[in-house]
C-alpha cells in the first residue's frame, strides 16, 4: 500500500511534496506525525530520499522513539529521528577527536552542583532554588545566543544577587567548566554550531551525509537551534518544518514561534500546507478552543472530521475552596469510572505541580489510582526492569507452562496480585506497572514467546514506548502537550492560577492563553472546566479565558456552567 493512501486531501497534499522549503502549519489533532512519517516513506518509496540522509528532529526523546517506531511500521527503518541535542552530540563526539586530537568533552550530570560550586568561590550562599532558577536564567541566554555582556545589559537579576554578581557568578561557572573540560546541555549546540562554521570540511562531512531535514514541533525552536538547523541545511533547500503557533508555551525557555510565522516570508517558494480538520475532539470542545485562540498570530480554525450528534459542552464548574474543587472532581471522576469509563481514560490537568497534591489526596480518598506525568518513567521503575530480568531469566530455561501462563507465573513471583493494594502508595504504582506488563502479555500474538517478549520490552523501552497503565493520569499542562485522552479536566481555572500570577505584560499573558488552549485541545469527547473562588485566605475570580470562550451567561452557549450540588450528586459510590 502507497504510504499517501491512509491520509486525508491536506495530509496527502502535504506529504507529496517532497522537495523545497514545505511548511505544515498542523493544529491540534489534526495528524502531524503521520505526515511527518508517511511523508518521510512516500519520499523512500519513490526514491526520492535514501533513509540514512534523512533527518528528523524532534524536542524529546520519546517523540523520536514514536518516529522510529511508526517509521519502522511503515518499513523504513536508517532515518536518523533525533532530538537537536542527541544529534549534536552524536556530531561533536564524532568529528571532535579529529580536529583536537582529545575526546570530546564530558556533559555536566549537575548543572545546579557546578553553579553552587562557582557561587562558592565568590562567598555567595543563594538557596538551591535560586540556584535552579540562574541554571535557568543561564539556558535562557546560552538558547537566545547572547554574552554574558550583552545578558548583564538587560539587567535581569536573582534573588539576593545583582546583575553584575550573576555576570561575574557566570563567568566563574563558565570557567570551572572549562577547567574541567565540561560542557553543560546548551554548550553541546553553541559547540556544535561553531565547529560547523569554523571548520568547512565538517560541514562538508554534514552535508553530505543529510540531505533532507524534517523539524517537528517547530514552533518551539530556540534561536541557537534555528541557527544549528541553518548550519546542518547549507545552501540546500529540502527543509520540511511542522508545527501550530497556538502550542507554542516554551517561551520561558527561549522558544521563538517567529521562527514558523515568518517561515514563508524567509522562503518565497515554500509550499504552506494548513492542516485544520482534527480527528480527536468533538465539535463543542473545538468551538471552545477556536474561540479562545481567535485572532491571534497563526491560529488555525479547527473543524471536526465528522459530525457528532449530542456531543457534550464543555463544563464549567465553581467551587469554594481548592479542596473542595479536588473532591468534586475526585467525585466525578468516580462516577464516570463507575458509569464504565477506563481510569487510562481520564486525565486531571493543572498549571503547576503544586496543584497536583490535593488532587492526589482527593482521588486516593475515593480509591482511584494515579500516575503523575513528568514523574518515573516506567521503564525507568524498579518494578519494571525487575520484571524484565525476571522474563529473560525464564526464557532460558525451557518451560512446560507455555508463554502467557509463564508471564503470569513471574510476574506473580514478584508480587502481582488478584486484588490491587490501596490507591494511593509505592505498592499501588507497582502492582499497576506489573498488571501492565501482564495486559501486554494478553496482547500478543500467538507466536510469542517469554525470550521474543522480554526483546520486545526492551525494544520499547529503548524507544520510550511506554504501555498503558489502567490509571487516571495528572498532568501539568506543559507535561501533557502533545497528548490526548478522551476525558479531561482542567483544574484552577482562576485568576492567579490560570493565568498564573507572575504572567504579566501582554506576551506572557498570550503564552497563558496557549497553554490554556493545549489543555482543552487534549480532550476528545468530554471537557470539564473548574475554578474555586478561594485560596489559602486570598478570594479569587475566574479566569479571564472562562470569559474569552463564553458561557452560557454571557449567551454564547459555548460552556455549560454546573452546579457543585450536581457534581457531587452525580457521585454514586
Amino acid at each position: 500500500m502507497s504510504a499517501l493512501e491512509a491520509l486525508d486531501d491536506r495530509q496527502r497534499e502535504a506529504a507529496s511534496v517532497l522537495r523545497g522549503p514545505v511548511a505544515v502549519l498542523a493544529g491540534a489533532g489534526t495528524g502531524k506525525t503521520r505526515v511527518i512519517t508517511h511523508r518521510i516513506a512516500h519520499g523512500v518509496d519513490t526514491g526520492a530520499y535514501s533513509p540514512s540522509r534523512v533527518m528528523a528532529v524532534t524536542f524529546t526523546a520519546k517523540a523520536a522513539g514514536e518516529l522510529r517506531g511508526r517509521l519502522r511500521a511503515l518499513g523504513v527503518e536508517g532515518v536518523a529521528a533525533r532530538t537537536f541535542h542527541a544529534a549534536a552530540l552524536a556530531q561533536l563526539n564524532f568529528f571532535w577527536p579529529t580536529l583536537a586530537g582529545s575526546p570530546a568533552p564530558s556533559i555536566i550530570d549537575n548543572k545546579v552542583r557546578v553553579l553552587g560550586q562557582a557561587a562558592d568561590t565568590m562567598r555567595l550562599r543563594p538557596s538551591t532554588a535560586t540556584l535552579r532558577d540562574i541554571a535557568s536564567e543561564i539556558e535562557w541566554r546560552k538558547v537566545s545566543m547572547l554574552s554574558i555582556e550583552q545578558h548583564a545589559a538587560l539587567g535581569r537579576s536573582m534573588s539576593g544577587i545583582d546583575a553584575s554578581q550573576f555576570a561575574e557568578l557566570q563567568q566563574r561557572y563558565e570557567a570551572l567548566k572549562d577547567e574541567r573540560r565540561q560542557l553543560d546541555f546548551e554548550d553541546v549546540l553553541l559547540a556544535c554550531a561553531g565547529m560547523l562554521e569554523a571548520e568547512p570540511r565538517v560541514a562538508a562531512s554534514v552535508h553530505e551525509q543529510y540531505r533532507h531535514f524534517t523539524v517537528d514541533e517547530y514552533q518551539d525552536v530556540s534561536p541557537l537551534q534555528n541557527r544549528l538547523l541553518e548550519l546542518w541545511l547549507g545552501d540546500r533547500r529540502d527543509i520540511c518544518v511542522v508545527g501550530d503557533a497556538s502550542q507554542t508555551i516554551y517561551s520561558f525557555a527561549g522558544a521563538e514561534q517567529r521562527f514558523l510565522l515568518e517561515f514563508e516570508r524567509r522562503h518565497a517558494d515554500a509550499t504552506v500546507v494548513r492542516l485544520e480538520t482534527n480527528y480527536r475532539s468533538q465539535a463543542p470542545i473545538l468551538d471552545a478552543a477556536n474561540a479562545l485562540m481567535k485572532g491571534r498570530p497563526g491560529a488555525l480554525e479547527l473543524v471536526p472530521a465528522r459530525e457528532t450528534f449530542n456531543a457534550d459542552s464543555p463544563t464549567v464548574t465553581a467551587y469554594d475552596t481548592e479542596r473542595d474543587e479536588a473532591e468534586g472532581i475526585a467525585a466525578a471522576v468516580s462516577a464516570r469510572i463507575e458509569a464504565g469509563a477506563s481510569p487510562a481514560d481520564i486525565a486531571l490537568l493543572y498549571r503547576a505541580h503544586a496543584q497536583s497534591a490535593v488532587l492526589q489526596q482527593a482521588l486516593a480518598a475515593e480509591g482511584i489510582a494515579t500516575s503523575v506525568l513528568g514523574g518515573t518513567r516506567f521503564f525507568a521503575m524498579p518494578e519494571v526492569r525487575q520484571a524484565i530480568l525476571a522474563l529473560r531469566a525464564a526464557a532460558v530455561a525451557p518451560t512446560e507452562h507455555g508463554f502467557l501462563p509463564g508471564v503470569q507465573r513471574v510476574l506473580r513471583e514478584l508480587g502481582l496480585t488478584d486484588d490491587p493494594p490501596q490507591a494511593g502508595g509505592a505498592q499501588r504504582d507497582g502492582w499497576e506497572a506489573r498488571r501492565a506488563i501482564l495486559r501486554l502479555a494478553e496482547e500478543a500474538g500467538p507466536d510469542e514467546n517469554l525470550r521474543t517478549f522480554s526483546d520486545a520490552l526492551m525494544a520499547r523501552a529503548k524507544d520510550q514506548h511506554e504501555p498503558t497503565m489502567r490509571t487516571v493520569t495528572l498532568s501539568t499542562l506543559h507535561a501533557a502537550k502533545g497528548l490526548e485522552w478522551p476525558h479531561v479536566y482542567l483544574a484552577g481555572w482562576a485568576e492567579g492560577a490560570l493565568p498564573i500570577s507572575y504572567a504579566t505584560g501582554f506576551d506572557a499573558i498570550d503564552e497563558e492563553r496557549r497553554l490554556a488552549y493545549v489543555g482543552v485541545t487534549r480532550a476528545a469527547r468530554t471537557l470539564s472546566l473548574s475554578w474555586s473562588r478561594s485560596a489559602g485566605r486570598g478570594e479569587r475570580a475566574p479566569s479571564r479565558f472562562l470569559a474569552e470562550i463564553g458561557t452560557t451567561a454571557r449567551g454564547t452557549g459555548i460552556l455549560r456552567e454546573t452546579s457543585v450540588n450536581a457534581t457531587r450528586a452525580g457521585h454514586r459510590r
